[in-house]
């Protein structure tokens, strides 16, 4: 892997950051919803979907930046790699919940620019507390975005396919993530740092759910 120099990778991180607050990027798989006729759903349903694909949008602009940090502070080439690689799959979930919010006649979140200074300054300090426990902060990370997407699941419209088809997958992306963190060493947090984790969640998930 090439090294590139500080001037590129603050660059290349600007470039991340209007990519994935002001653009659409371009998704590298199918559409999971591509083949699913748009069901007839109540205003209240349409509501309803709409508001959990933009809570799901807000966690990908955030996973975007995390793992943009991380990337950055990384000691090894490796560890970058495997840092990034994951975050171009989550290019993929910005792309497909954005469709999806459109199609529902929603908004994303007004918040998108805090969310991702926010998530880059933590993976940015995560990096910087060595390979094995950026890692685990990644495996914890994807561990309860999964379980957020489960819970999605139980309550998006069951009439609603299309974004139950793309939350399906983005739920099975997250958890090879999070097997992939821990096959490379990452290491089980504390269980204060999984609180907090889970408390800045929600915080960031109820705010993005209205705003």
């Amino acid at each position: 892997m090439r090294i590139l120099s500080p001037f590129d990778q603050i660059f290349g991180a600007a470039d991340n950051f209007l990519r994935s607050i002001a653009t659409t990027p371009p998704s590298s798989r199918p559409y999971p919803a591509k083949v699913i006729a748009e069901a007839s759903l109540s205003e209240e349903e349409k509501k309803l979907s709409a508001a959990l694909m933009r809570v799901n949008h807000s966690g990908e602009v955030a996973a975007q930046a995390l793992y943009q940090g991380q990337a950055l502070t990384a000691r090894s080439p490796e560890t970058a790699r495997l840092l990034k690689e994951a975050a171009a799959e989550e290019a993929d979930h910005l792309n497909w919940t954005a469709r999806r919010i459109e199609a529902l006649g929603g908004r994303p979140s007004l918040l998108t620019p805090l969310w991702y200074a926010g998530a880059f300054a933590l993976g940015a300090i995560a990096g910087r507390m060595g390979d094995r426990i950026s890692l685990g902060f990644l495996a914890e990370t994807e561990r309860q975005v999964e379980q957020h997407l489960m819970s999605h699941m139980e309550r998006l419209p069951l009439a609603d396919q299309a974004s139950r088809a793309v939350v399906a997958q983005m739920k099975e992306d997250e958890a090879r993530h999070m097997n992939s963190a821990v096959d490379h060493g990452g290491a089980d947090l504390p269980r204060p740092v999984q609180l907090a984790m889970q408390a800045s969640s929600r915080v960031m998930t109820g705010l993005a759910h209205y705003i």
